[in-house]
């Protein structure tokens, strides 16, 4: 079942997490071909991060701001 207008449930946030794991994952891809390097630093990790934290927030925002049916800004019918 989808969450009501301006709510999450569980699956929302588990569906979020996934989110943030496959951004970073696809930026840490990125970054180890644009630099042909791998480096275990805050440099290299800070866009890794930062992606996969956006694209959460980004998801769940959709979520938190739409209704059952998935109508983006709409209260329940």
């Amino acid at each position: 079942m989808n969450s009501k207008f301006l709510s999450l449930n569980w699956i929302d946030l588990l569906k979020g997490l996934l989110i943030a794991i496959i951004g970073a994952m696809l930026t840490a891809v990125y970054q180890g071909i644009h630099t042909r390097t791998l480096t275990f630093t805050w440099t290299f990790f800070q866009p890794i991060v930062l992606t996969g934290l956006d694209a959460a927030f980004a998801y769940l925002l959709k979520n938190f701001l739409s209704n059952s049916q998935g109508e983006p800004l709409r209260t329940e019918k």
